[in-house]
């Protein structure tokens, strides 16, 4: 038993999470088992790895902070238009994020652009990347509290990180002329060193109003388009197509005719 406690607490101090919590299970396993001392300690490497990778990508995936709903296995290409089976499939694959290429999913609200977004950002997740999901809005209050927070800074500082982020519904309000530069310092950090994803409803042309600053939008599209695949989404929004009401037909058509007590 000490020598089983011994090896805990070297396990702790070397961070080998898993052997310090497995120890006794473990050596009560080879006894029945009998491994060779070869096999055992594959084993326990195998394991400690496994343990590793498990804890770093739960890591990862809490850092993304994804929406709910992410998973492009789930995509309704019934309803969607504007992007083929073969279009997602190849942006699933991935190596545009190898390449430094950038995503901009433009349309109308409804259309799925934040769900192949964050459903991109998902499956580089579970790649190993590095990838982050946030909305304007929340980037520009990144931006604003950086100099002011240790928070706002370490987000910051992970987007300089990243290998892909994923900039949910740009443009759609107006920004301020210092924050519109913050986003322009951040997209020029990340130029041919990372990947971004862009949703929005408006055309890069109609940007320019939203920062009221040609020069700084025609600087900021330079960067952005420089290596980019643009994907136009259209048709009716499929969250009104398919919303969900708290009363049945019956009960609401009641309340229609003036009749609620039926």
């Amino acid at each position: 038993m000490r020598l089983q406690e011994e090896i805990k607490q070297y396990a702790d101090k070397l961070r080998l999470t898993w052997l310090r919590d497995n120890v006794t299970s473990s050596l009560q396993a080879a006894q029945i088992d009998k491994p060779t001392y070869l096999e055992f300690t594959h084993k326990l490497l195998q394991q400690e790895v496994l343990q590793r990778q498990r804890t770093d990508y739960e890591r990862r995936l809490k850092m993304a902070q994804l929406p709910p709903n992410h998973n492009l296995d789930d995509y309704d290409f019934n309803f969607s238009a504007g992007i083929t089976r073969p279009e997602l499939k190849q942006l699933r694959e991935l190596i545009w994020l190898e390449q430094n290429y950038n995503v901009i999913l433009m349309g109308p609200s409804g259309t799925g652009k934040s769900f192949i977004a964050s459903g991109l950002v998902f499956d580089a997740v579970k790649q190993g990347y590095r990838a982050y999901f946030l909305t304007m809005e929340d980037l520009v209050s990144i931006l604003k509290l950086k100099e002011l927070t240790s928070t706002a800074l370490s987000k910051y500082n992970r987007l300089l990180k990243a290998h892909l982020i994923a900039i949910d519904d740009i443009m759609m309000f107006p920004i301020k002329k210092h924050e519109a530069v913050a986003f322009f310092n951040l997209i020029n950090h990340l130029h041919e060193r990372s990947s971004v994803i862009i949703t929005t409803n408006k055309s890069p042309k109609q940007w320019a109003e939203t920062l009221d600053d040609e020069v700084l939008t025609t600087a900021l599209l330079d960067r952005i388009l420089f290596r980019c695949e643009v994907v136009k989404l259209n048709g009716n929004s499929y969250r009104m197509e398919n919303r969900k009401r708290i009363f049945s037909d019956k009960i609401s058509d009641k309340i229609k005719e003036g009749n609620p007590s039926g």
